[in-house]
């Protein structure tokens, strides 16, 4: 998607609208599913403004949080720009006056000191209340029912990182919510302020850890005794940013590197494992047994992100951008400071996987992401030329059986991410549903498809007359998650 993104930003499907909207009962084919009562979120980004650079990463792009609610087999959907103090400056000046990606010293002068996150990553629900995030500053609240902003968030003052990640875990036997900040006292400072945050939205613990070198730590991976930190060859300092240029450079002669530590301790045991050259974004899932610490996460090969230059001037490899499902060993008990990977399936995959999150720091078997099916058609002629191969696909993993069942959307689609829906009234693992939205090219509107989890046969789809801001990340949540059925009540 961010490829396709940058390539195409001014036409075609991914051209910006600054359009924001409300459907009360959208067009649906098939059926929805009747035990589906709550919200799939999505959140991402357009520039409501053209970059001020030519060279500025999609990433910047301007805020934007869509939902579709799901209630009583029916499906109504609302989309909106996130009002950061960075979209609201800009609505003033009627002009971008922010600079290259996360870099403030090619802003104008006269939004020097504005907060200039975009708020563009993901959505985030916690202890009732909604948020947007990105990892360069706190999380932004907004109202579940209408989706207006609120405002920054930093749990009464108990969250002292200036930034926060944009990949909470929850601990699915306490309710407890794990996250981090890096770059924790400014930018690209070395510091990493860990929290966890109980289940009623309370700081209830804290650590305090420097990193090796300032690295992008966009995800990271929880246990029931561990934190797993990855990171890897994304550098940045003071000096590249003061010399103008975008907050990333790929680095690959610095060390891929994972630090583990207790997640309930101070920190003082932190331990950083070393390996070879990987892109590491997001993750699947981790456990401790004993001394050894397993990740599961669909890591790519290099750097895979094109507007983040190689920092030795070489040109960008879209052959090292590719990800596949990975497992990683490691052993506490060992003096080797190097880790095992294992390559599980052949396949190359897009890296935003989902699990069954009812198993986040549990043993699980299944494993859920999108990737590039070449052995499906794609209908050029209608579509258009996307100058890659579309993600046309849903991928099932059983990691027990090593099998791997697969979902084609259609010959002019190009799916976002897969978030998985548990089924009312079942504990069995992957039991529910896969949602999420479909771009189709040639009739140029959004579809969201709902697909079942166990079996993938397609379930129904969700009709847009438009194409809909693409998303970065999306989730599904209960609507009692969120106390829908109450705030909709009183709106």
């Amino acid at each position: 998607m961010v490829q396709i993104f940058e390539e195409t930003l001014d036409q075609g499907f991914f051209a910006p609208q600054r359009f924001e909207g409300e459907i009360a009962d959208c067009e649906v084919a098939g059926s929805i599913p009747s035990d589906m009562d709550g919200v799939f979120i999505r959140v991402g980004g357009e520039f409501y403004y053209p970059p001020k650079f030519p060279n500025d990463a999609p990433l910047h792009s301007d805020g934007y949080i869509s939902k579709f609610r799901f209630k009583d087999g029916r499906v109504s959907y609302q989309g909106k720009f996130v009002r950061t103090p960075r979209y609201q400056s800009n609505l003033a000046a009627g002009r971008n006056q922010f600079g290259l990606y996360r870099n403030p010293f090619t802003d104008d002068d006269a939004v020097k000191g504005v907060n200039g996150t975009v708020s563009n990553t993901a959505p985030m629900v916690h202890a009732g209340r909604l948020f947007t995030l990105k990892e360069d500053a706190l999380p932004i609240e907004i109202d579940p029912v209408t989706l207006d902003t609120i405002g920054f968030h930093d749990f009464d003052g108990g969250w002292k990182s200036e930034t926060f990640t944009a990949h909470p875990k929850w601990d699915p036997l306490t309710g407890d919510m794990y996250a981090f900040g890096y770059e924790a006292t400014g930018l690209a400072s070395d510091d990493v302020f860990f929290y966890r945050v109980d289940k009623h939205g309370n700081v209830a613990h804290e650590i305090r850890i420097k990193v090796p070198y300032v690295s992008v730590i966009h995800d990271f991976a929880l246990t029931q005794e561990h934190v797993i930190i990855p990171f890897a060859c994304y550098y940045t300092d003071m000096e590249q940013l003061r010399a103008g240029k975008i907050h990333w450079q790929w680095d690959r002669t610095l060390p891929s590197m994972i630090g583990i530590m207790r997640r309930d301790g101070d920190g003082s045991d932190l331990r950083w494992f070393r390996g070879p050259e990987r892109c590491f974004m997001h993750v699947f899932n981790a456990q401790s047994v004993g001394n050894t610490v397993t990740l599961l996460a669909p890591f790519y090969n290099g750097n895979f992100f094109p507007f983040f230059p190689n920092i030795d001037g070489s040109p960008w490899d879209p052959s090292r951008a590719q990800g596949f499902v990975r497992k990683y060993t490691f052993d506490l008990g060992s003096r080797d400071d190097s880790w095992t990977e294992e390559t599980l399936f052949d396949t190359p995959i897009v890296d935003l996987g989902k699990i069954d999150h009812r198993f986040m720091t549990l043993p699980q078997r299944i494993a859920f992401t999108t990737f590039a099916d070449q052995t499906k058609p794609f209908d050029r002629e209608r579509a258009g030329d996307t100058g890659r191969a579309p993600v046309n696909s849903y991928a099932r993993f059983d990691l027990a059986e090593g099998k791997m069942t697969s979902f084609f959307a259609g010959d002019t689609h190009s799916l976002q991410e897969v978030s998985f829906v548990p089924r009312r009234g079942s504990s069995e693992e992957g039991d529910g549903y896969l949602i999420g939205t479909a771009s189709d090219l040639a009739e140029m509107r959004t579809e969201l498809v709902i697909v079942d989890a166990q079996g993938l046969e397609e379930i129904g789809r969700v009709y847009l007359p438009f194409r809909s801001s693409t998303q970065v990340h999306g989730y599904w949540w209960d609507a009692e998650e969120l106390g829908l059925a109450e705030k909709e009540a009183q709106a």
